[in-house]
């Protein structure tokens, strides 16, 4: 047996090395984060007890769980009333961005008449158009779902228009020579291309959803039964109960987190056998 048949091939050294910097890689993802959490909560916790802060000005993360865990059953039905508001928001911004988004692309008149009513809705802010809301709504949940609307409509409505715009014109050539209807060009062409721009603008609505069923809730300012955690946060700020603020915030920001989490797998399952965005490959 020769020297060179001892010796490994530098192809499976290469693919071993890829490999081991790919688990790095994969280790280092959720690991760093989670490092850097802990190392903020950390943070957070000594510098309240270094400068001997109170609690009503800002609790300690110990206290903050331990409220969450006391005052559970109401904010979980707090949580619950924001998050079914802020879902249904997102389901009408989807139906509605992406039908709006099939016309506008259809109709280039149709787009150049009612786009820059989108756009104007868009720049206003929510919080000067939410107190005209619910003096002409008598209903308060659609009022709050038609403010939280406002907010996460636009992204899915631009990103879709921009990627039914975006289909190479020489595929289009080839659709129309071999005399597709506008319905195959927008079934088999137009819409596999502007899915990805799609997924991106639902990443986006996810949480701004979450920002306008909130600030909703701020305006409105009702309590009682059925109140989401705005209210539960600005109650809480009126008694001084600032470790519950501290919980509510917490919720809603793994809320957040959890929306945005789920829109990117929903955009890697879609994506990630065939789009470039998606696709990983070694450098």
């Amino acid at each position: 047996m020769s020297v060179s048949d001892m010796q490994p091939p530098v192809v499976d050294l290469e693919e071993q090395q890829f490999a081991r910097a790919k688990r790095r890689e994969s280790i280092a993802k959720w690991a760093l984060p989670a490092i850097m959490l802990a190392l903020a909560i950390y943070s957070w916790d000594r510098i309240v007890v270094w400068n001997d802060i109170p609690h009503y000005i800002l609790p300690r993360p110990g206290l903050v769980m331990q409220t969450l865990t006391a005052d559970w059953a109401m904010l979980s039905d707090a949580l619950w009333v924001t998050l079914k508001i802020t879902l249904m928001a997102l389901g009408v911004a989807v139906v509605g961005g992406v039908g709006l988004a099939v016309l506008f692309t259809q109709s280039r008149y149709f787009e150049m008449a009612f786009y820059p009513f989108a756009v104007i809705l868009q720049v206003t802010p929510v919080v000067a158009i939410a107190p005209l809301i619910f003096i002409y709504v008598d209903n308060r949940l659609a009022g709050l779902l038609l403010c939280a609307w406002i907010v996460a409509f636009f992204p899915i409505l631009s990103n879709t228009t921009l990627g039914l715009n975006s289909t190479d014109h020489n595929l289009r050539d080839l659709y129309k020579i071999y005399g597709a209807t506008r319905w195959q060009r927008l079934r088999y062409l137009q819409l596999p291309t502007a899915l990805p721009y799609f997924l991106g603008g639902l990443r986006i609505a996810g949480g701004l959803s979450l920002i306008g069923a909130v600030v909703a809730e701020y305006v409105a300012g009702t309590g009682g039964i059925g109140s989401g955690l705005a209210f539960r946060i600005l109650e809480a700020g009126y008694r001084l109960n600032i470790p519950r603020m501290f919980a509510a915030l917490l919720l809603i920001a793994v809320t957040g987190v959890v929306i945005f989490t789920l829109a990117s797998l929903l955009s890697h399952a879609l994506l990630h056998k065939w789009h470039e965005s998606a696709i990983k490959r070694e450098n």
